[in-house]
């Protein structure tokens, strides 16, 4: 039988140990509820695409006339060999809907033995990026399948366009946060220095967020609602107005643009 040791001034020091049978309820030790949330099953942490995409390469910038005779800045896009059809993922197999393409044919020394034999599964050829375009359905789609850009766009849709922007290295406050600098005479001594990050005894510490010296660029960016100004089967290029993330060269991810409530849900 447990025994619940108190203090019991009534009794004195021999009748210090009590039985927990006789303690009031409202002393009994009552259960311990643990709240756990609830394992949530098939959530994917992935944004919902209004459309199939596909991969591309970012070749440079250039000036565009148009009939009109307006000039307009343009991103020439190119494209590799890919943008096929790898892997179709569905609501009973993974939990979500979603379509992974495979883009730029590499030598098969250049991939693991997951990543080859992942490719050959389907019979498709080896290649370097693979990202998934989670969808409302896949009916439609096939694997091994190839997606040409002329088939999903037209001149003058809009698109989204994320790429990774273009590493700048280590920089200060005033290229990375457009800060100003302090006087550069008079005797002054604080030119381009951060100045004051905050009070000292209170809070005692720098609050997270501060804006301050660090690496700058080398992330991904999304540019939402670019117009697709010229499709050029012949040179198998894409001019897209504006700019895009990333130098030449860099892989970018072209999709449909998102309009909410039209091409995709209000949720």
């Amino acid at each position: 039988m447990s025994i619940l040791s108190i203090p019991s001034p009534i009794y004195g020091s021999s009748h210090s140990s009590l039985s927990i049978s006789r303690l009031p309820s409202s002393l009994r030790a009552q259960p311990l509820h643990v709240s756990r949330r609830p394992k949530l099953k098939g959530v994917v942490m992935m944004s919902l695409e209004a459309g199939i995409g596909v991969m591309a390469t970012k070749l440079g910038m250039m000036s565009f006339f148009q009939p009109d005779g307006e000039v307009v800045p343009v991103t020439v896009v190119g494209f590799k060999e890919g943008n096929i059809v790898t892997q179709i993922k569905t609501e009973a197999t993974d939990g979500y809907h979603a379509v992974q393409v495979g883009y730029r044919r590499v030598r098969d020394r250049k991939l693991t033995k997951p990543e080859i034999g992942h490719l050959e599964k389907v019979g498709a050829i080896p290649m370097r990026h693979l990202q998934e375009f989670r969808l409302q359905t896949v009916d439609q789609f096939e694997l091994n399948q190839r997606l040409v850009f002329d088939d999903l766009f037209k001149e003058g849709d809009l698109v989204d366009v994320s790429g990774t922007t273009i590493g700048k290295g280590f920089q200060g406050g005033i290229k990375r946060h457009n800060f100003k600098r302090g006087p550069m005479t008079h005797g002054s001594k604080s030119h381009r220095q951060l100045g004051s990050i905050g009070a000292g005894t209170t809070p005692g510490r720098v609050y997270k967020g501060k804006k301050m010296p660090g690496r700058m660029g080398g992330t991904k960016r999304k540019i939402r609602k670019l117009k697709i100004v010229k499709i050029d089967k012949d040179l198998n290029v894409v001019m897209i107005k504006g700019a895009v993330p990333g130098k030449p060269g860099n892989l970018l991810r072209i999709t449909p643009a998102k309009i909410v409530g039209k091409n995709i849900p209000n949720n």
